[in-house]
């Protein structure tokens, strides 16, 4: 099994369920993050006064799926999310020793 983490723009995430949808997964774990990379944040003005914004609204994907869906995943993802401009994301891909769905008992691929 592998987790897949990844950090894409807000705007993306409806059509990034969709095409994971499509794709035949059945869940992911959303959360709205802050964070900063290349594009080191920038600088807004607020009521006449200028300040800097050091941290970019993001979301952040995490996937756990079976070995053979990784890199199907991954591609829709990255097929998806991209804009072409600085700050469309990153992606990781990780190995996952172990899951269990607690209400049932499954254990790994049987609890995604």
């Amino acid at each position: 099994m592998k987790l897949i983490i990844a950090t894409i723009k807000p705007f993306k995430l409806e059509e990034v369920r969709e095409a994971l949808t499509d794709a035949g997964l059945q869940g992911m774990m959303v959360t709205e993050i802050k964070g900063f990379g290349s594009q080191s944040g920038h600088t807004e003005i607020y009521r006449g006064a200028e300040y800097a914004v050091n941290f970019v609204p993001k979301i952040k994907l995490e996937i756990v799926v079976p070995a053979t869906m990784a890199d199907q995943i991954v591609e829709t993802i990255t097929k998806t999310a991209r804009t072409g401009k600085i700050g469309d994301g990153k992606i990781f891909v990780l190995d996952v020793e172990q899951a269990l769905r607690v209400r049932t008992g499954e254990m790994n691929e049987e609890a995604l």
